[in-house]
């Protein structure tokens, strides 16, 4: 790394890290099987004589570092899963934002433990912005069952069961407290984002970052978020590569309004693209 680096970004890039726990080398994963399972209730009454030892299933598991930075595993205790290269292109779109003062709030919508978000508000603190805010919203009880009838491509997904990425509320407060980020600046909106989004207390955005796996948590976000976008904002998309699901939504959403600005890659799932009209 360049030792030309100033504290800031010094700062951001220790942040990044620990956020992403890279370099930590956990040794061992959680053990959860998912929501209705036969296996999940098989292991009931031993997971509920562990936890009354105050002990945990868990498997053992490598620290892949390539694996890590491009948010390819889901770390033991990190507060984001999306990896170094995501990350940065937060702090890249951030920074020009910032830079251009494009006026608006921050936003993600899907946020599991808080990583990312947590990142945004470290942003402002470290540039001196006190005039923004960062939304935090989630439904911090995991994705919702598909409705099929509705979102055809949303058929048949398992994403609701995965007991791993329901994670409360006050586990998500705790980690932005744990770095000293948890105050005004900070909103939490708790619920589905059909019900949540549409009553939304901001009219201006600067930056959507939108990580709902399913067509419908991505439609809804972009219906009722992106009207509010700045001109020269960022849009992006984090399970565009991995989710088909998703990908159909932000197409269908970018034909439905005539947007044409370029998608541009940042990992092998994540996408963005800068908001011209």
């Amino acid at each position: 790394m360049s030792n030309s680096l100033s504290l800031e970004e010094l700062y951001l890039d220790l942040l990044k890290k620990c956020l992403t726990r890279y370099g930590f080398s956990e040794r061992y994963e959680e053990y959860e099987p998912r929501r209705g399972s036969l296996k999940r209730a098989l292991e009931a009454p031993v997971r509920l004589l562990l936890r009354l030892r105050r002990l945990e299933l868990v498997r053992a598991k490598s620290f892949n570092p390539h694996e890590r930075a491009e948010g390819r595993d889901w770390p033991l205790e990190a507060e984001t899963m999306i990896g170094l290269r995501r990350l940065d292109n937060l702090q890249f779109c951030i920074t020009d934002l910032l830079q251009r003062k494009v006026p608006g709030d921050f936003i993600e919508t899907g946020v599991w433990r808080g990583g990312a978000s947590i990142f945004m508000r470290a942003m402002l603190r470290v540039y001196g912005d006190t005039t923004r805010t960062v939304w935090v919203a989630d439904s911090f009880q995991g994705l919702p069952p598909p409705d099929p009838d509705r979102y055809p491509a949303d058929k048949g997904d398992r994403l609701w069961t995965v007991v791993q990425l329901a994670i409360p509320l006050e586990e998500v407060k705790a980690n932005f407290a744990k770095y000293n980020l948890l105050d005004g600046q900070v909103r939490f909106l708790v619920g589905w984002f059909r019900d949540t989004l549409p009553r939304i207390a901001a009219d201006r955005f600067a930056l959507l970052r939108l990580d709902g796996d399913l067509y419908e948590s991505t439609i809804d976000a972009l219906r009722h978020l992106y009207p509010k976008l700045s001109i020269g904002g960022y849009v992006i998309i984090d399970d565009y590569g991995a989710v088909s699901a998703c990908k159909a939504a932000v197409e269908d959403f970018r034909s439905e309004h005539n947007i044409t600005d370029k998608i541009e890659p940042i990992d092998w799932t994540g996408v963005f693209w800068q908001r011209s009209l």
